[in-house]
């Protein structure tokens, strides 16, 4: 991929100063660039890169000064650093939607259909009856069940098992190795100790613009549906069980476990290995802390929750204040003991 600094420059709404014919189809970091490449400067620490740099541009501030004469071309932008996060998402974007048509061997059933502009990578399998929107991109090796549907613009990356009845909505990720509509965790326990095992026959709905993680699973509903709502971002080794509800724009961090039927309400973040029992509902604005445990429902809305078992900041930060000197406390309570 091959641009030209005027073209860069009108995506981030900056000006060149210099010569904007030139082009550029790799992003450096300022200190190893070279000719081709572009980078930015955001932070006076690595201001020094920027007059050895060989790079062919740098993205710069509109504020910023030089205290030196330098080679390279400038892109003034308002800011530096988001002006260059822009260019990556803009980069990441073209490369993962580039790739179109079909890699063989793979296989997609007659009765399921694709729209226009997507990709199959090979071995990757589409079962029967599934309807996929335009532009959706499935890498190799990936699995898609019986009947599963998926918006426009979707990412199913290599590795990742859809099961059957799953809908996926459009614009969303979901990174290699995740598991989206296994079987919840589901077995009815017998008079002779042994455990029966209850059909799950619900499935799962991913909404709109949300993004699974690597080897992360998505467990089908008994009945009825599990559901990630629209924006959610779920991180890496998360445990969704059946049936539970997770709210728009949502956050959870790698190795949290959400226990069946349990709702959790919109724009909470959820810090890794945190864990939530089953059966409750969690507020909206939310924040669980790493290693938490919840075991009832939060009912008010905005709490910061940290500790095992979780409760209150506040109140945890006065307990936690007493345990951590309890050595301290309890050679002062046997000299008191000694004086009676």
């Amino acid at each position: 991929m091959e641009f030209t600094l005027g073209q860069l420059a009108a995506l981030l709404g900056g000006k060149v100063e210099g010569d904007e014919n030139q082009k550029v189809n790799r992003l450096d970091k300022i200190q190893e660039g070279l000719p081709g490449g572009i980078s930015f400067l955001s932070n006076s620490k690595y201001e020094p890169h920027l007059y050895e740099t060989k790079a062919t541009a740098v993205i710069v501030s509109e504020d910023f000064n030089a205290s030196k004469p330098f080679s390279t071309t400038l892109i003034r932008v308002k800011d530096a650093y988001s002006g260059f996060t822009t260019l990556l998402e803009a980069y990441d974007q073209f490369s993962k939607m580039a790739l179109v048509g079909v890699e063989e061997p793979s296989t997609m059933h007659e009765s399921s259909s694709m729209g226009e502009n997507g990709f199959r990578g090979a071995f990757s399998y589409i079962g029967k009856n599934c309807k996929i929107g335009a532009q959706v991109k499935i890498h190799a090796h990936a699995y898609l069940g019986d009947r599963v549907k998926i918006g426009d613009n979707t990412i199913i990356h290599s590795g990742v098992k859809i099961c059957a009845d799953s809908v996926i909505g459009s614009n969303c990720e979901i990174h290699p190795g995740a598991v989206i509509g296994s079987d919840g965790f589901g077995f009815a326990p017998q008079a002779d100790g042994t455990y029966r095992a209850i059909p799950q026959i619900g499935n799962v709905i991913l909404e709109d613009h949300v993004s699974i993680g690597a080897n992360t699973t998505v467990d089908r509903a008994t009945m009825g549906s599990t559901i990630i709502k629209r924006g959610a971002k779920i991180d890496n080794q998360v445990q969704i069980a059946h049936n539970v509800i997770i709210g728009e724009n949502t956050v959870i961090a790698a190795q949290a476990g959400i226990s069946g039927s349990t709702e959790i309400g919109k724009n909470c973040v959820i810090a890794g290995k945190a864990g939530i029992v089953g059966h409750i509902k969690i507020a909206d604005n939310t924040t669980i802390g790493a290693n938490t445990g919840v075991s009832k429902s939060i009912k008010e809305p905005g709490q910061t929750l940290f500790g095992y078992m979780g409760f209150e900041l506040k109140n945890f930060l006065k307990s936690y204040s007493i345990f951590k000197n309890l050595d301290a406390l309890e050679k002062r309570i046997k000299e008191l003991e000694k004086k009676d």
